[in-house]
């Protein structure tokens, strides 16, 4: 058949015959497609909608840690209670989709109220025992309080007041990890006149703070689990963090096999059989390997600055709060750096804000974000969208642990005196 006749013949058999039964098709399978898209639509609303309905119904408690005159406990005490709260349990999926239950999450603060300097753990009021029964199992010395919850009695007006608020980010990918209490030789339990504690500078810091000004610091975790889909496989779970940790060592003993090579060549490969590394580079190898093998948690920090009109210090509130976060941060492995995508921090320049209008809206929602406790759960933390840190047990004891009595600042709350059972012999 010419091709002059074939085009028109295969137009009237697509028409006459395939045309009606593709319709036919698509109309025998709408329903499902229709079913499929509003379930695409609706159903991150559903999730939402349970999750937001389960956390009003809950009760939430905050408790004040006052910590004895002298506390001789390592940070590895704090790593060891917060071993105790990693829990990965999300619940079944009908408490997770019907009624909204959620993996737990905890709030460590760290607050200077006009220079009085307080340490506060939030929880649900259902996991409170759990909380105060680790803390006195580790910290026997402490007194846990439940307190009223200070950040409901601050409520921003832009007329009086300036808040500044800023959540944090890693420097470089979550495996690497910060400087920790190893690194500056706190497990070794030195005397106190030889300790060098992160947690000090941040404290005489946050002691410093003047009249009609506060300092809230707010670390929000979970525990870490492995719940990462699999790349090329749907039903498959990873966990992207100890994937990229092994890409990450590879690739720097791979580096270095092609630069440093040393020894007897493999003909095969073209590398060294005995690559050397640098003793820089085998540590920050030994650092990642490391920081994997232990439990971890899915964190996020934030911070506010909050203050009267006539008082706000910004050089000494701002820059504090940045710099005294720089104490856990090293050149070769990670740190913390304020998330320049998320509220104040993207103000850098004064024609980035016409009359303060995006300043103040961001000072409402960082407070009523961290009133809320909000982080994880897009449903509970709709003004923001930072990516969690992964942190691990010794990474978190580092940033939030009771200092020794090397911390002198007299404006961090202590007990007075020991606390101890009366003698057996006193007269009846």
């Amino acid at each position: 058949m010419p091709v002059e006749q074939l085009i028109p013949s295969l137009i009237s058999d697509f028409k006459s015959n395939i045309l009606p039964q593709a319709i036919q098709f698509i109309i025998t399978i709408s329903p499902v497609l229709f079913a499929f898209i509003m379930a695409k639509i609706f159903w991150p609303i559903w999730v939402s909608y349970v999750r937001s309905k389960n956390f009003l119904s809950l009760k939430y408690t905050t408790l004040e840690i006052k910590l004895p005159k002298d506390t001789f406990k390592s940070p590895l005490a704090m790593e060891v209670f917060l071993q105790s709260l990693h829990n990965t349990a999300d619940g079944s999926l009908y408490a997770q989709y019907w009624k909204g239950e959620t993996r737990p999450w905890y709030s460590l603060e760290l607050v200077s109220i006009e220079g009085r300097v307080k340490f506060f753990i939030w929880t649900e009021d259902r996991r409170k025992g759990g909380v105060i029964s680790g803390l006195y199992s580790q910290f026997p010395g402490v007194e846990v309080h439940e307190n009223e919850d200070y950040a409901r009695s601050v409520h921003f007006d832009p007329n009086t007041m300036k808040i500044w608020g800023c959540e944090f980010k890693f420097t470089r990918e979550d495996p690497y990890p910060i400087k920790t209490y190893v690194d500056y030789g706190l497990d070794k339990d030195p005397k106190e006149e030889f300790k060098v504690d992160p947690m000090t500078p941040l404290i005489e810091f946050l002691g410093n703070v003047g009249t009609n000004q506060q300092i809230w610091l707010q670390i929000l975790f979970r525990a870490h689990k492995k719940e990462q889909r699999k790349p090329g496989h749907w039903f498959k779970k990873t966990d992207l963090w100890q994937d990229e940790a092994k890409e990450l060592v590879n690739e720097i003993l791979i580096r270095d096999a092609k630069t440093k090579v040393s020894g007897e060549i493999n003909p095969d490969t073209g590398y060294s059989k005995l690559p050397t590394i640098s003793k820089g580079e085998q540590s920050i190898v030994e650092s990642i390997e490391r920081s994997v093998t232990k439990l971890a948690f899915d964190t996020g920090i934030r911070a506010l600055y909050i203050s009267k009109k006539e008082v706000f210090d910004g050089p000494f509130g701002i820059g504090g709060i940045i710099g005294n976060m720089k104490h856990f941060n090293t050149e070769s492995l990670n740190g913390f750096k304020p998330n320049g995508d998320v509220w104040h921090s993207r103000l850098d320049d004064p024609w980035k804000d016409y009359n303060n209008i995006r300043r103040d809206r961001y000072a409402r929602e960082a407070l009523a974000t961290y009133k809320r406790r909000s982080f994880f759960y897009p449903a509970l933390y709709p003004f923001s969208r930072s990516k969690s840190m992964i942190l691990n047990t010794e990474e978190l004891a580092t940033v939030y642990h009771f200092p020794g009595s090397v911390a002198a600042t007299p404006s961090l709350d202590r007990i007075p005196s020991k606390k101890a059972e009366a003698p057996s012999n006193l007269p009846v």
